[in-house]
């Protein structure tokens, strides 16, 4: 068995585990009759909400490409963002899924070397939204982490906020190149080339964010508002559940995770994510129904646009492609960025 097919059996025990820990976990004698009212509408809503917003991160990837003065379809862009899905859930943080990006731009046309760039900007422009959020969301919450201010943490959000303008400045005006060199050469050979490619397709990225700022600026609160639908799963979810939603705070606490998991040092964040949402909606919905709703999350966000990607993936590149190994793949992917 090779690593691609090793990673989705591994990955589907994880989730297995995952899932049955939560639910059995969480589960008590209120459970069941806060299913029996469940309201199977809801689930409907969460579907749609997650469909507008993933064909809204298609169409913001298409204006990103246009800038770049390439130009890919609708149904391309889509391809896109589910071959995402896929690689990320095999791999940890957004490196996997950058890969795919990459593998799909690049069968729509786009060169490597933009695709490469196209990937990095659609990844950090939307942590870019919600790092700008995220002063809003500790001002209006304090019950994120019990024991810090929202003083202190609206200080850090924004300090980090101010902080990656800064470096993103400094990057374009080329104020870091001696530094990342210094920074390059004491690195391993094998992760110095990563490196100096990483912070070279920053600059470009950078180049290309103002290049054209209106543009940027569209694309930036449509990126804002495509997660703002795929967020909607969890309210519409707990509207199901009978619970009364605090949008503002339920919204929040999302973008609050969601920025955590781009960081996530296991595949897709499992494990982290169902872990951080049951600390954070436990006292918002129905007792004995935090588990089950943090299952159901993740099946509609993560699970469902995996198969998709998968689906994608097999039918644009052939079966083959699930024949190689996953670090195969990775490497040539980066060989035919760089090239």
């Amino acid at each position: 068995m090779n690593k691609v097919y090793g990673r989705i059996l591994g990955l589907f025990l994880l989730v297995v585990v995952i899932s049955s820990a939560v639910i059995y976990f969480t589960v008590d004698i209120n459970t069941i009759s806060s299913l029996y009212m469940f309201k199977p509408w809801s689930v409907i809503l969460a579907v749609l909400a997650m469909i507008i917003g993933l064909v809204l991160d298609g169409t913001r990837l298409m204006h990103m490409v246009r800038i770049s003065g390439e130009k890919i379809t609708l149904e391309q862009a889509v391809q896109v963002v589910f071959g995402n899905y896929f690689l990320a859930m095999l791999g940890p943080g957004a490196a996997a899924g950058a890969i795919a990006q990459v593998m799909f731009l690049r069968k729509a046309g786009v060169p490597g070397g933009k695709a490469a760039v196209l990937a990095l900007v659609r990844t950090v422009v939307s942590i870019l939204f919600l790092a700008c959020c995220l002063p809003f969301i500790f001002l209006h919450d304090e019950g994120i982490l019990p024991g810090v201010s929202n003083e202190v943490m609206v200080y850090i959000a924004g300090s980090v906020a101010v902080l990656l303008i800064l470096l993103a400045y400094g990057i374009r005006n080329n104020a870091f190149d001696y530094l990342a060199l210094k920074i390059a050469k004491r690195m391993p050979r094998k992760w110095c080339k990563k490196f100096v490619d990483t912070y070279r397709d920053s600059k470009e990225g950078i180049k290309l964010l103002a290049s054209s700022p209106l543009s940027m600026v569209r694309v930036f609160f449509e990126s804002g508002l495509s997660l703002i639908f795929i967020y909607m799963i969890v309210p519409f979810l707990m509207l199901g559940l009978g619970a009364t939603v605090d949008w503002l705070t339920v919204m929040g606490r999302m973008m609050f995770l969601n920025i955590l998991l781009y960081f996530s040092p296991t595949p897709g964040g499992s494990g982290i994510a169902e872990g951080g949402f049951i600390y954070l909606f436990s006292s918002s919905v129905p007792p004995g129904t935090v588990g089950i709703l943090a299952v159901s999350w993740r099946f509609i966000a993560e699970y469902l646009p995996f198969f998709v990607g998968l689906y994608y993936t097999v039918t644009v590149f052939g079966k083959k492609v699930l024949d190689k190994d996953f670090d195969e793949s990775q490497s040539d992917s980066l060989n035919a960025i760089n090239k």
